[in-house]
């Protein structure tokens, strides 16, 4: 297996020694799936209901700005809310070690026994970890609370999703713009392929193989489009 960073001590020390920061894999496939199948699923239940491509091109953009505005402004809270509770926790331990020192240190010293450490090496290493503060609460949020320590940022997070949701989510409209052919086969067609690129593309930081998880993704997404042309061609006879 192919190594994909250096184990120099350079390499090994720039990297561990670099800022932390999430990544935003997650807030960009979140907003590229769900803008192609709401899009597409809007796209499916008017044409199932018989409507005219004028409604669907509406509609469709309508939901695309919207819901890609609402999803963007939820991931922001989300993240927002993330962010809070970790600082409200760093303050909460930074308090502990303040008032009552020993009793943190106790922490520390049952977390990094569970880590394997015993007799003076477990005794060093708590008191070089206690020793600087910022280190111990960094610990202490990992082991104790299952947190990350690293600062997610909401804005980043917000734009990620929105810019997905927006370039996926145009895709199965763009066959009602230039009306060629029949437009809801070729619009299922480019949101098939998006599916299956976006499951594609998220496999890189898998172990899946890149097919299994554009074929998992497609057919999440194929469901969701049938239930909505479902749905609409029930209504056929009331939306005439």
């Amino acid at each position: 297996m192919k190594t994909e960073h250096g184990h120099s001590h350079e390499a090994i020390r720039a990297r561990i020694g670099a800022p932390n920061a999430r990544g935003y894999l997650r807030d960009t496939v979140y907003g590229g799936i769900d803008g192609a199948i709401t899009t597409f699923a809007i796209v499916a239940g008017v044409q199932g209901a018989g409507l005219s491509s004028g409604i669907i091109l509406a509609l469709g953009f309508a939901n695309v700005l919207a819901d890609g505005f609402s999803m963007a402004a939820s991931n922001y809270s989300g993240t927002k809310s993330e962010l809070d509770d970790l600082a409200r926790i760093r303050a909460v331990e930074e308090s502990h070690i303040r008032d009552t020192p020993e009793g943190e240190r106790e922490e520390l010293r049952e977390i990094l026994r569970l880590k394997g450490l015993t007799g003076q090496v477990l005794e060093d290493a708590t008191a070089a970890i206690s020793a600087r503060k910022s280190t111990w609460i960094d610990m202490m949020v990992v082991d104790e609370y299952g947190l990350s320590p690293t600062y997610p940022n909401p804005l980043r997070a917000a734009l990620a999703t929105f810019l997905a949701f927006m370039v996926a989510g145009v895709i199965p409209l763009l066959p009602f713009v230039f009306a060629q052919g029949d437009p809801l086969t070729l619009s299922a067609s480019l949101t098939g392929a998006v599916f299956f690129g976006i499951g594609a593309l998220k496999s890189h930081w898998s172990l899946a193989p890149w097919w299994r998880s554009g074929l998992e993704t497609l057919l999440i997404g194929a469901l969701a489009a049938s239930i909505a042309y479902g749905v609409g061609h029930l209504f056929r006879g009331v939306a005439a």
